[in-house]
């Protein structure tokens, strides 16, 4: 059985808690709003691939020095998700959840005032980076596991749908405006939004049900409030360490360096220079990444309904099969246009692509219990561990190959064994203790 330190928790409130359908307006309006804020925070994260081009074409930088800053961002996005996951613990989910969306904005905003590379580095890749991996799947999994005891397999996936949403809102739009207006003018609305979204949550998000006298959706009784977390660093690498001597970790954690490589780490960055070899319009490469995060969203979604009712880690050995038979097919729909074999990859590869989300939250929660969102934080560190050597390592082979298709290959490849690993967890649940 899993084993925890006792938590202090905080007294009910005096007044009886409201009734279970204003609960239930509550925990999906909650849900809504986080979901608002990782659609803001994933559009920025698909900007870098569209920057590429005009960068280097105003500023004469290097490609590589360009892509650099996408890989912080993705590193940091992926170090920063278990610190907050505890800082939220700490200091609560509204407070850090709106300042990271403040510092993505300063960060887009700074980079109008940038000369040389080292300053995309640190607005782009430290600030961007910072701000947006306090919002990702782990923020997620913290919202789902206060807020919903029903439907947590759904809301999951919805919310993980949220970062690709992003995408379909915004990727086209941006792509169209670094067309006509060049760069500045996008990343400057994209900030402005930031701004919003910031308000938005710092007005009506809650940490938890016990503040506002509701019972967490599906709860059969009230639920109190834990209190706040001393020493939130302390915690998220006492938990690592707990974690790190289980076996389940290293596969989780190996599957997702995998899953990190073949999506957003190579696609994010290197999929539109990828459509240009093939001579495809830039805006024309947008769209059916957009195409693919529109699949994404559904198939995460579907993902989240399909967690509730079947094995994890099934799910995860099927989704890598599927998405290493369709980077297999590509190099050989890849052209010039968006014929029907490239709709096709996209919809297949979009809806196997945040699908091992909510698998891997389920059997984090499943074998780790409370700390299971802070688990799940260290699996997404190496999902960006394994994005940011992916769009790195990406950029490299096509200099050194003259193309992509060796680079679709080895990711197949690499799927095919990230589908073995899911095979291998074990069901029965591991003996971690944080103290």
């Amino acid at each position: 059985m899993v084993q925890h330190a006792q938590t202090p928790v905080t007294s009910p409130p005096t007044t009886a808690p409201d009734s279970p359908r204003s609960a239930a307006r509550r925990a999906w309006a909650i849900a809504v709003v986080a979901g608002a804020a990782i659609v803001t925070a994933g559009a920025f994260t698909t900007v870098p691939g569209l920057l590429v081009t005009p960068l280097h074409q105003e500023f004469a930088w290097d490609r590589g020095q360009i892509a650099l800053a996408a890989s912080v961002n993705m590193v940091l996005f992926g170090l920063t998700a278990p610190f907050a996951a505890a800082l939220m613990e700490r200091a609560g989910i509204r407070r850090v959840a709106a300042g990271a969306m403040l510092l993505v904005a300063v960060g887009a905003l700074a980079t109008n005032w940038m000369a040389s590379p080292w300053q995309l580095t640190l607005y782009w890749g430290v600030l961007i980076g910072l701000g947006s991996g306090c919002l990702t799947m782990t923020f997620a999994a913290l919202i789902t596991s206060r807020w919903f005891v029903r439907r947590r397999g759904l809301v999951t996936g919805a919310l993980s749908a949220s970062s690709h949403l992003g995408q379909l809102l915004f990727l086209p739009l941006i792509a169209w405006s670094v067309d006509r207006y060049d760069w500045q003018p996008p990343v400057v609305t994209l900030a402005l939004v930031a701004l919003a979204v910031a308000g938005l949550v710092a007005l009506l998000l809650r940490d938890h049900p016990a503040d506002v006298g509701v019972m967490p959706y599906g709860a059969d009784e009230f639920v109190a409030k834990p209190a706040a977390v001393e020493g939130a660093a302390r915690r998220t690498l006492t938990v690592l360490f707990q974690a790190m001597r289980t076996g389940t970790f290293w596969l989780l954690a190996g599957m997702f360096v995998i899953c990190g490589a073949s999506t957003n780490g190579i696609m994010w960055s290197n999929w539109v220079p990828a459509a240009h070899d093939h001579g495809m319009h830039a805006t024309v490469a947008a769209s059916v990444l957009s195409l693919i995060g529109i699949f994404s969203a559904l198939g995460a979604a579907l993902s989240g309904w399909l967690t509730d009712r079947f094995d994890p880690r099934r799910l995860l050995t099927v989704y890598f099969t599927i998405r290493a038979l369709t980077l297999l097919a590509l190099p050989l729909v890849f052209t010039a246009s968006a014929q029907p074999s490239l709709i096709v990859f996209a919809i297949i590869y979009g809806l196997v692509d945040v699908a091992t989300v909510p698998p891997v939250i389920a059997l984090s929660q499943q074998t780790y219990g409370d700390d299971g969102p802070i688990v799940f934080g260290w699996a997404n560190s190496a999902h960006q561990l394994g994005a940011g050597a992916s769009a790195f390592l990406g950029a490299t082979a096509r200099d050194v190959f003259g193309g992509y298709d060796p680079v679709w290959i080895t990711l197949a490849a690499v799927c095919l064994v990230a589908a073995l690993l899911a095979m291998v967890v074990r069901e029965n649940r591991a003996a971690v203790s944080v103290g």
